[in-house]
């Protein structure tokens, strides 16, 4: 659920100003307080100076909250171990009464516990000039002890009248994980004028080699180093090292590039500490405006407030294939243009950009009979595009449960197996946004250029819940490049869902497992029988083919069993005797797991904290996600053969069959001899290539049956759309 808004940089609230605001003078002490004109705060957080220590190592960990009336309107980042940290940080606030003032908190950031208080102080708006920026110098207080002295914030701020009505308004959404394992949703609102800077401009790529002699944080002379990147409102966290001070983690990411002169990369270097606060290692920062551009940087980084160094790859490249525009003006239906993505994802363009797999257009049309949020029976609906880490917005329409959005959104597909994730919510402007609903659309399952009415799901995407979405899309690809993708690793989601314990997903991992075991005990089983000569016929069939196979066995006959098993349920399937069956068993469970998180949201506020201060919890984790890797690994098996994914099974038809004609026409010896001398050269001929498994990258492309089961489009009831009504009506 997304927890609230926090407004930063550039943003534009609904509100209508039902009065025009004189902006002849440079004093607003003669308007009156109760003008509900609108005025724009331009504010810059500057700096702290002698600010209070609140760890046990005579520093403190500051961050400042912006509140107008009880709402928090911006929160900076968190400078580590300073008492006087520099912000330089930018926010841009909308103001409907001066009478309510500026609320400045600062805090100490204490990972996993609660948060130290570090002072406060308030801004009054009436005391400030229109129209001229004003440098502020504000003495932090506490009021239980008003003596104390906490040091001062200094900011600069501008005050400007707001005339007219509002724009239409687009928008980006970045989330970030609060500590509490729920997402803020930060909305930058952009008008229709400034949309096309706002986008992204560029992709920061970067490699995560390793970190040489890092410092020893446990007791036994080692650590278990993570790192944090941040660029913007972006985050990345890399996978944990156990016990070691020189790791080597091999992770390739991608950060968008928004500003013209690059921007600075922060990394922050973790010990992991189970059931206590992470340990930190040192900190070190890139500045993107010093590299140049399509070229790779090594990057050698000595770690301050700490020891050792980061090896890091690092290169920027021009931006991708993403814009917002409206129905009546989009790429495909200029011939000219759409010859031009048509030629550039032609099958002559293999080697051009192998990672510029395709071009991804979605049409966002409109909803129907959406879920009402408000208490006047209305909603105030938003709808989010996303594709991997790539999330844009459309604008709101104001107390509407059929609103018309009527965009147009483009990517570049950079995997031919993501999944389009389109989600509908209820802007609300003081709390948190409502989940009015969800789809998602596998991109090989769609067929372009067809307007389709998607009926919306809940938020595990296990059922149906009130409305339906409107889209048309067209996917443009070369399926060669496409395939060749298929064999490298999947980029991983920035903002992912963090793991809880929960008994229903336990048991449903469990049961999973349980049946891919029990095929291969079944299959024992059928073994055994023959041995044992249970139906005669059968065993002497079994018997003859044994010796057959045995006799004249080869090696190249185990791909070509594989690529007739598959050849066998191709025909299968389009003979009408499909023996693929619906799993109603996991729905059932994803229903019952569903009610489960409904409980979860209720009393998680009450048993939350509690629950995570055992430790054992981390241990019940591990065991369900490993039943889950387990489980997700003998369905996509399954699903390969099945045809889920036709696409995959032509790719594993292909590979198979090349198998079996070099296994038949060359010795095995050499095939060995060629694989060895790859794999003992690869990190001479490439030393910071990151490691990866072609035959697992491939599964990792295959849906699991829970996957297959959110994925089902389902059908909508059209006797409850207002449009047929209005037809109805006109008959």
């Amino acid at each position: 659920m997304l927890d609230s808004y926090r407004l930063k940089s550039v943003c534009s609230l609904p509100f209508v100003c039902h009065k025009k605001i004189n902006t002849v003078g440079t004093s607003n002490a003669d308007i009156p307080l109760a003008d509900p004109g609108m005025y724009q705060l331009d504010i810059t957080l500057r700096r702290g100076q002698s600010l209070a220590a609140r760890d046990r190592g005579g520093t403190s960990d500051p961050y400042v909250k912006f509140k107008i009336g009880r709402k928090e309107v911006f929160r900076s980042k968190i400078i580590h171990k300073n008492l006087n940290p520099v912000w330089e940080e930018k926010a841009c606030i909308l103001v409907e009464h001066l009478r309510e003032p500026l609320y400045i908190k600062v805090f100490d950031y204490d990972f996993g516990l609660q948060d130290d208080f570090m002072g406060s102080a308030f801004l009054d708006l009436t005391q400030l000039e229109l129209n001229r920026s004003t440098d502020v110098s504000l003495t932090l207080k506490d009021p239980h002890y008003p003596d104390h002295d906490l040091g001062i914030i200094l900011l600069s701020v501008i005050l400007t009248p707001k005339e007219g009505e509002p724009r239409d308004v687009t928008m980006l959404m970045r989330k970030s994980w609060k500590r509490s394992s729920k997402f803020q949703t930060q909305s930058l609102r952009l008008s229709d004028q400034h949309r096309k800077s706002h986008l992204w401009r560029g992709i920061v790529s970067i490699t995560l080699i390793e970190g040489r002699d890092l410092k020893a944080m446990d007791s036994n002379g080692l650590s278990d180093p993570y790192v944090k990147f941040r660029l913007g409102h972006q985050k990345y966290k890399s996978k944990i090292m156990p016990k070691t001070l020189n790791p080597q983690w091999r992770e390739q990411f991608d950060f968008h590039l928004y500003e013209e002169r690059g921007g600075i990369i922060d990394i922050t270097a973790w010990d992991k500490d189970a059931g206590k606060r992470d340990d930190f290692i040192g900190r070190c920062q890139v500045d993107l405006s010093s590299l140049s551009r399509e070229q790779t940087h090594k990057l050698e980084l000595q770690l301050e407030e700490g020891e050792g160094h980061l090896v890091l790859l690092v290169t920027l490249t021009a931006s991708a294939t993403v814009s917002i525009s409206d129905l009546s003006v989009h790429s495909l239906e200029d011939q000219k243009e759409r010859g031009e993505i048509l030629k550039r994802y032609s099958p002559l363009k293999i080697f051009n950009n192998l990672k510029d797999v395709g071009f991804l257009q979605v049409r966002v049309i409109r909803a129907e009979g959406l879920m009402a949020a408000d208490v006047t029976g209305k909603s105030d609906p938003f709808c989010v595009v996303e594709l991997n880490n790539d999330r844009l917005l459309t604008h709101t329409v104001y107390k509407n449960l059929n609103p018309e959005w009527n965009k147009v959104f483009t990517f570049n597909i950079k995997d031919i197996h993501s999944v389009l994730e389109v989600t509908v919510y209820d802007e609300d402007r003081d709390r948190s946004a409502d989940f009015l609903g969800r789809v998602a659309i596998p991109l090989l399952s769609i067929q372009n250029g067809e307007q389709k009415a998607y009926v919306l799901k809940n938020k595990q995407l296990t059922g149906p819940t009130k409305g339906v979405i409107y889209l048309e899309i067209d996917v443009i690809f070369n399926a060669v490049k496409a395939s060749l993708r298929t064999l490298v690793p999947k980029e991983q989601k920035y903002i992912e869902e963090e793991n809880r314990l929960s008994k229903q997903l336990l048991l449903r991992n469990f049961i999973r497992t349980k049946r891919c075991v029990m095929v291969l005990v079944n299959a024992a089983y059928y073994v055994n029988s023959c041995f044992d000569w249970d139906s005669p016929p059968r065993s002497l069939a079994a018997f003859v083919l044994f010796l057959f196979v045995v006799w004249n066995f080869e090696l190249y006959m185990i791909p070509l069993l594989l690529l007739l098993l598959l050849t066998w349920n191709y025909f299968l399937i389009i003979s009408g005797k499909d023996t693929r069956q619906r799993d109603t068993v996991v729905e059932d469970m994803l229903e019952d797991e569903e009610e489960e998180d409904d409980k979860d949201d209720k009393d998680g506020e009450k048993k939350g904290f509690i629950n995570k201060i055992y430790a054992i919890q981390e241990v019940c984790i591990s065991v369900q996600n490993i039943l889950d890797e387990v489980a997700s690994f003998g369905e996509r098996i399954k699903n390969t053969f099945n045809w889920t994914v036709p696409f995959l099974s032509w790719l594993a038809i292909v590979a198979l069959s090349v198998f079996t004609v070099i296994l038949y026409f060359i010795p095995l010896r050499y095939i060995v001899l060629v694989w060895g001398i790859n794999k003992f050269t690869k990190k001479l001929r490439s030393p910071y290539a990151i490691d990866n498994n072609e035959l697992l990258d491939f599964l990792s492309r295959v849906p699991s049956d829970v996957q297959v089961v959110q994925y089902q489009e389902l059908k909508p009831d059209h006797s409850h759309s207002p449009y047929k009504r209005k037809k109805n009506n006109l008959g």
